[in-house]
């Protein structure tokens, strides 16, 4: 008989491996999550993450699925229920193509604003603000970039919905805030409501002590410390 459960490897910390335990739950697939400590991470996850050995890792029976975006598309695909992808073609080409503008240059723009400073950081708070800005037009006239329901948008813009106030206030910098970004602003707080997501989510004064933590060395490196 052919082996059907679901395990997740990841992170509660980690905003990649939400968007992949959100995903889960939107689809109401029952799944064991495998905590994974980042700084000793497992021989299960290496085995089935060999290349990046970063969480999330989906193991589906005997079949491990790495990568958070391309997780959220093969439990969009693998189970009935929710849709988390739209069936159009177009709308599906714009769909991903927003999530890695999330990735390749809103993420990374923030995560420097945060780690640097003087003329370096001004820079990146310029380029910040500049994706920002781009990202939340995409937004006007609407509830979640998904329309009226949480998307493959939504879920890669989580750590723009509750870690960046996270690393805000760790940082000591105010960038993503409601007078300059309103909508941005609201949507995080419709996002973070939806159950799926709120059952998703580590209390914020954990996460912000963690990082505390960690300032120094991320000062030090500019590495990323949750995946």
């Amino acid at each position: 008989m052919e082996d059907t459960t679901v395990k997740l490897l990841g992170n509660k910390g980690s905003p990649y491996s939400h968007r992949a335990e959100v995903a889960l739950r939107l689809k109401d697939v029952k799944f064991e999550f495998l905590h994974e400590d980042l700084a000793h991470k497992s021989d299960m996850l290496l085995r089935h993450n060999p290349i990046h050995k970063k969480v999330p890792v989906l193991v589906h029976g005997e079949k491990p699925i790495a990568e958070s975006l391309i997780v959220i598309e093969y439990v969009d695909e693998a189970f009935e229920g929710y849709n988390i992808l739209p069936s159009d073609p177009y709308e599906r080409a714009m769909a991903r193509f927003w999530a890695r503008f999330i990735d390749d240059k809103v993420i990374p723009a923030f995560w420097m604003s945060c780690w640097t400073d003087g003329e370096i950081q001004k820079g990146f708070i310029a380029q910040s603000k500049e994706t920002l800005t781009t990202l939340q037009r995409q937004l006007e006239g609407k509830k979640f970039f998904g329309g009226d329901s949480i998307g493959l948008v939504d879920l890669a813009g989580c750590m723009i919905a509750f870690w960046f106030a996270v690393l805000q206030e760790v940082a000591g910098i105010n960038l993503l805030n409601e007078e300059d970004y309103p909508v941005l602003c609201r949507w995080a707080e419709d996002y973070c409501s939806v159950r799926a997501v709120s059952e998703s989510l580590l209390d914020k004064n954990i996460l912000v002590a963690f990082f505390a933590s960690k300032k120094e060395k991320i000062f030090a490196t500019k590495a990323p410390v949750y995946d």
